[in-house]
């Protein structure tokens, strides 16, 4: 039977991760770790109790999970699953930028450990009819008499991590995806006594795990100095997109200081994107915020290069990062089903040469341009479906 008291006391060790802080005794810092450990806890009840019997595609990241650098041009979802079970996948394609199914042998769920990746799904691979609907069915062999798509699983096969991409948010139609085991009867489970003491002690120690990778990875990336500087990562098999491109580092900014950040782009590239993180690597806020931009929203000048400021206070350009009030953070870049990974360069600069180190074309936006611009950007982001 779950001791209440004993959960509490496991959720409590999560405080031992404030040792991780730059600054364990900064106030701010402590208030906002405490606030990444509560977020924890609350992600971690969407995969609590998950069955692979019965699974579901659930958002344990989204605009208010958004920890560990959640991408906000990605709907999320992840399932648990057999890897020796057989899966009918069905619903709609819609026509996001792409969707995606990574499998892989263990991911954030709360009942995982994390593993390998296993093989990415591309739903564009897949037959779909002239409605935009496919069925696709996963199994270790394809089943006897199925002629339509399949994709072979893995034994070792934990979970299931779909993404679906969009470079204009809230705009035309989001996929419409089912997942159900069909190698055994349809007979729900009544969880035990015991099941639920297992699950109820896996998710009041979730915090410390979850968390600690958070804030462990942000210690990594000062105990390697990334400070305005960016290194070349493949998070694939730890959360992220097998044969992606990601660079990754932090932004560290004095009073009246902007970082410029310029790059090439590869000669044809899927995706795109630029997002900035706290310090507990919490994305920022993208709904309120210019926090982020991806390959559609963002502004090129005339040589092909996409240069970006990355500030606390406005600089009156299109490619504005918004800091989010911070004066340090992460950053992440990624290239996805791209010919090549061009490397970003970070410039610090004074904000009064800005101008004398943009493009001569860059516009100018003024407040009002930027209020609705925000405004819109709040109600795209409410659009698509977030839980």
């Amino acid at each position: 039977m779950s001791n209440w008291a004993d959960d509490l006391a496991t959720f409590g060790q999560t405080a031992e991760l404030l040792a991780l802080l730059e600054l364990a005794d900064d106030p701010q810092l402590n208030a906002k770790a405490q606030m990444l450990f509560y977020m924890a806890l609350s992600s971690g009840w969407f995969t609590a109790f998950a069955d692979p019997d019965f699974p579901d595609f659930v958002p344990a990241v989204n605009t208010h999970l958004n920890a560990v650098g959640t991408n906000p041009d990605f709907i999320y979802g992840a399932a648990s699953i057999d890897g020796n079970g057989t899966y009918l996948i069905s619903g709609e394609r819609g026509d996001e930028l792409f969707v995606m199914l990574d499998i892989v042998a263990g991911g954030l769920g709360v009942m995982e450990q994390l593993g390998p990746s296993l093989g990415t799904l591309d739903f564009d691979e897949l037959v779909i009819d002239s409605d935009l609907r496919f069925q696709v069915m996963l199994s270790t062999q394809r089943p006897i008499g199925w002629d339509g798509n399949w994709h072979p699983l893995d034994p070792s096969a934990r979970s299931l991590t779909l993404r679906q991409a969009s470079y204009d948010w809230g705009k035309g139609h989001e996929a419409r995806i089912a997942i159900e085991r069909i190698d055994k009867a349809h007979s729900p489970r009544r969880w035990s006594v015991d099941e639920i003491a297992e699950r109820l002690g896996g998710l009041a120690a979730y915090p410390k795990r979850l968390a600690g990778m958070a804030l462990g990875f942000i210690k990594s990336q000062r105990d390697k100095g990334l400070w305005n500087a960016l290194e070349h990562d493949d998070w694939a098999g730890r959360g992220g997109v097998q044969g992606q491109h990601y660079y990754q580092g932090l932004f560290r900014l004095e009073p009246e200081q902007v970082l410029l950040l310029e790059t090439e782009l590869p000669d044809t590239v899927r995706y795109w994107n630029v997002q900035l993180s706290d310090m507990m690597w919490n994305s920022i806020d993208w709904m309120n915020r210019q926090s982020s931009l991806n390959g559609g929203q963002a502004r090129l000048d005339d040589d092909g290069k996409f240069r970006a400021v990355i500030a606390a206070d406005d600089p009156g350009v299109p490619n504005w990062l918004d800091t989010g009030g911070n004066n340090e953070g992460a950053i992440m870049l990624r290239w996805t089903g791209a010919s090549s990974g061009p490397a970003p360069i970070l410039t610090v600069i004074d904000a009064a040469d800005l101008k004398n180190r943009l493009p001569a074309g860059t516009p100018l936006v003024s407040k009002l341009e930027r209020e609705e611009h925000l405004r819109a950007r709040r109600r795209s982001v409410q659009w698509r479906r977030r839980w």
